[in-house]
């Protein structure tokens, strides 16, 4: 006979057996007595029901093991050896004719939060179980009438765990939902992507009151597909349930299956070897009806109650990004006492807005991770329904969320640092989470579309060396800003757009990033949003209380037809009536007249004429006039007014980089005059961005300002050990360090720095800077001053050096 993975792959219907129960019922089973028990006491009788089964047309036999695990088993019974004999028992009926599927039933007990047991613990119970059953000879593990999804996750991990046997699991549902409320579509959407080999759903019903449950399985299966029914729905006789539907009735039923795209047919409670031999006749001639696959989408993201698609032909996602440290002292607060109070609040603020996925990030700075992360996820599975994003670079702090979630979750992310792919990869692939792809390799940020691209491929193979399913992947635009990378949002749309067409994948990112530094954010981040959309993006991270998000997300849906009859649209603007708006836009932006008031060289630097300073600068000179005065007299002031503009909004994140480039052009015209004329010792600054984090914008914009202002900046580049810092500032004999991080990840390392620096005994001021940085924290760590921008950290700088600020 072929592997039981071949047997699938042939293209005919595969038959299972039926009830074991009542069979063994009318052979002496008593009430109440364990059935596992019982067969190990009697092997005769078990042998010659699997020898039944087999001559009744069984393809497949299975193993009296479905209450075989140590929370149902007596306490004196070896799980690991009830199960290795039951198989045993099977293997010997099957002899090469059959298959051995090795059955693993529900424990009787619920996970965390349901109930008291951890995953973990579930896993554990699973693992003896399974262990017997391949040691019996099982070709498969075949999880039966489950209830619940975390349950069912824990067999496929602790199949996984012992063996590479195929596994297959069947749920059982009521009303259209199992238990604890998981509906047909979610089970098997979790099912596919933990990339089991079977799905199936077993009990509770008859095959007619299956047919509604196969049905919605069969919206997005691509997996094979076991169908066993009961023999009808039960009825109570004499104190006695039974099950009256005969082997025609019952194979006549049944045999609407296939069309369904079932390939796999048994039976179980009430069906007999002659409901199995009739249900062969039955279906002698059909074939099973191949999966619709023409709109699959992407990926899908499920919890225990609902699965949210991500795809091309399904509405974007919103990613709601607030439960996420960065820029809330209170969250803060809290996480660093463990407490989690204002993160569900965030929750259940965001899925009221909109978002169909909850990003949950609580890297606080000296919070407890690992600890944190899992209980917030049990806690957000106990109160929403939406999906999550487990959001963390700490493998343990992963493990534990992953464990702690029941359903298929988004793990961010996954990027081209080394290991990571080879860490986190086969993690994801293995509870079935899908991930977000972040194409950052190396210590240099890639900003066009085909550095991108190169290392997505690159990555994606990796993926595929490790066999990890594109099912499983979402790309990272990286949207970077626009203010200081002009082609950003064109690198954007055709990294989405070449992903769709290269590699079927779809894409997200981090929406605001394009429109920092600039004014109208809002209105920048809602028509990138729309471009984006109709360049092929599935979901998109951002604030789902923001009005413009929404606008744009719900008009584009209407514009590339994904809301029929424009239904949502309309519940949302029904009610909406235009505005008039005017708007303004000033003339001169250096705030002065041409009067003369204002020397051409500050207005130079003031309106970032870096095309005409150093003509103006020399003219400056050849009239006379001093390198000296015109760097304290026409530079420094010139600087000093575009900050201030800066911190009133007045200037944004372009005008401050083009009239920094512009003053540090002339200062280099005027530098070599002022060194050959003496110049004044500088001050020296070591820049650096720390260990583990590639982004270095902001710490750039600080250096060029600092020099600007006469600092001698020594920039070290981004991803710097504190080694390397300290070394470098004992070199150059620095009274100050600057340390950037954009990451809570990789603001802890800054503490490294001054602890190094105290451990050294160095006298050197350290000042911290970057988007996910506080003054509270930099107090914390023992740095000597905070600052959120560039211009504050020049106004820093000087403070901390006991220099006075020019005018």
């Amino acid at each position: 006979m072929p592997d039981f993975r071949k047997a699938l792959s042939l293209g005919r219907i595969l038959y299972f057996d039926g009830a074991m129960g009542t069979m063994l019922q009318a052979r002496g089973l008593l009430p109440g007595q364990n059935p596992e028990m019982f067969g190990l006491h009697n092997p005769g009788i078990i042998e010659q029901v699997h020898r039944e089964y087999l001559e009744g047309g069984a393809d497949v036999l299975t193993t009296n093991t479905f209450g075989g695990n140590r929370f149902k088993l007596p306490a004196d019974a070896d799980p690991v050896e009830v199960n290795r004999t039951a198989a045993a028992m099977a293997r010997a009926a099957a002899g090469d004719r059959g298959f051995v599927a090795g059955s693993v039933g529900p424990t009787g007990k619920m996970v965390l939060p349901l109930g008291r047991v951890t995953f973990r613990e579930m896993v554990d119970v699973f693992k003896e179980q399974i262990r017997g059953l391949v040691q019996g000879g099982a070709d498969l593990i075949l999880g039966e009438t489950h209830y619940d999804l975390a349950e069912a996750r824990a067999v496929v991990l602790a199949a996984r765990e012992v063996c590479d046997l195929p596994v297959g699991i069947s749920m059982t549902f009521e009303s259209g939902v199992s238990l604890t409320g998981t509906t047909p579509l979610t089970f098997v959407d979790t099912m596919q992507n933990m990339g089991v080999d079977l799905v199936a759903t077993n009990c509770s019903a008859g095959p007619e009151q299956l047919l509604d449950v196969v049905r919605a399985m069969g919206e997005r299966l691509e997996t094979p597909l076991l169908v066993e029914p009961n023999a009808g729905l039960p009825e109570l006789e004499n104190g006695r349930t039974v099950f009256k539907l005969k082997p025609g009735p019952f194979a006549e039923q049944t045999s609407a299956f296939p069309e369904l795209g079932a390939t796999c047919l048994g039976g179980c409670c009430g069906t007999s070897p002659d409901h199995i031999r009739a249900l062969r006749t039955a279906c002698a001639d059909k074939v099973p009806a191949a999966p619709a696959s023409d709109a699959l989408p992407c990926l899908v993201l499920t919890s225990r109650t609902r699965s949210v698609p991500v795809g091309f032909h399904v509405p974007t996602r919103i990613i709601g990004e607030r439960i996420n440290p960065t820029g809330k002292k209170d969250l803060i607060a809290q996480l660093q006492e463990g407490r989690i109070d204002r993160a569900l609040e965030l929750a259940a603020e965001q899925v009221e807005a909109g978002a169909a996925i909850l990003d949950v990030n609580v890297g606080a700075p000296m919070a407890d991770e690992q600890q944190l992360l899992p209980d917030l996820v049990r806690s957000l599975i106990s109160r929403v329904h939406t999906p999550l994003c487990l959001d963390t670079s700490d493998e343990q702090a992963m493990k534990a969320a992953l464990d702690a979630y029941p359903g298929s979750p988004l793990v961010n992310s996954i990027s081209g640092e080394p290991g990571k792919m080879e860490t986190f990869g086969p993690l994801c692939r293995d509870y079935g989470a899908p991930f977000i792809l972040l194409p950052l390799k190396g210590r240099r940020l890639p900003v066009t579309a085909a550095e991108r691209l190169v290392i997505i491929e690159e990555l994606l193979e990796e993926a595929d060396r490790l066999s990890i399913p594109r099912r499983l992947i979402l790309v990272d635009a990286l949207a970077l800003t626009v203010s200081s990378k002009p082609r950003a949002a064109a690198a954007c749309l055709e990294v989405i757009a070449e992903c769709r067409r290269q590699w079927g994948v779809t894409t997200t990112m981090g929406l605001s990033n394009i429109s920092f530094g600039l004014p109208a954010r809002e209105l920048l981040n809602g028509h990138f949003l729309s471009m984006c959309m109709a360049a092929g993006m599935g979901a998109v991270i951002a604030n789902p209380n923001t009005e413009s998000i929404q606008e744009a997300l719900l008009t584009s849906e209407v514009l590339l037809g994904r809301d029929p009859q424009a239904e949502s649209f309309i519940n949302r603007f029904s009610g909406w009536t235009a505005s008039r708006t005017t708007s303004t836009v000033e003339g001169g932006s250096s705030g002065r007249d041409d009067s003369g008031a204002v020397s051409r060289v500050h207005a130079a630097v003031v309106k970032g004429l870096k095309e005409k300073i150093t003509g103006l600068l020399q003219e400056e000179l050849d009239a006379g006039k001093e390198p000296f005065d015109l760097v304290d007299g026409e530079l420094i002031p010139a600087i000093s007014e575009v900050g201030e503009k800066y911190e009133r909004k007045e200037y944004f994140l372009p005008q401050l980089l083009l009239s920094a480039e512009t003053m540090q052009i002339g200062f280099e015209l005027l530098k070599p005059l002022l060194e050959k004329d003496g110049a004044k010792a500088r001050v020296t600054v070591v820049m650096a961005t720390v260990e583990g984090d590639i982004h270095d914008i902001g710490k750039n914009i600080v250096c060029l300002m600092l020099r600007n202002y006469g600092f001698e900046v020594v920039d070290l580049g981004k991803d710097v050990p504190a080694k390397t810092i300290v070394d470098a500032v004992q070199e150059h004999n620095a009274p100050l360090v600057g340390l950037s991080a954009l990451m809570t990840t990789t603001m802890t390392r800054m503490e490294d720095t001054v602890s190094l620096l105290a451990e050294r005994n160095i006298n050197c001021r350290v000042m911290v800077g970057g988007a996910v940085v506080t003054e509270e924290f930099a107090r914390r760590i023992g740095a000597d001053g905070y600052s959120r921008d560039a211009v504050e950290a020049v106004k820093l700088a000087q403070r901390l050096c006991g220099l006075v600020e020019t005018r």
